[in-house]
């Protein structure tokens, strides 16, 4: 099954709080049901989508790790 991204966010290079920060805006310009892939060198960003999408309904769909980036696809709700 393939996952259709309907916008990417590259928050490389940022440091907390930024790319949870881009990652809020991101998602509110979706429309409901899209997915944002976003790829971050922060590790702390691990825990911060997943909290992030916790507290805000949205839908972690996955997350990977390639060469010291973090990519996480979530599904806005």
């Amino acid at each position: 099954m393939s996952i259709e991204i309907a916008q990417t966010l590259d928050a490389r290079g940022l440091n907390c709080p930024l790319p949870i920060l881009r990652t809020k805006k991101a998602i509110a310009a979706l429309q409901q049901g899209e997915i944002l892939e976003m790829t971050s060198t922060d590790p702390g960003s691990l825990k911060d989508i997943e909290s992030f999408c916790t507290q805000t309904g949205n839908e972690l769909l996955g997350s990977s790790q390639s060469d010291g980036d973090y990519i996480f696809q979530i599904r806005k709700q």
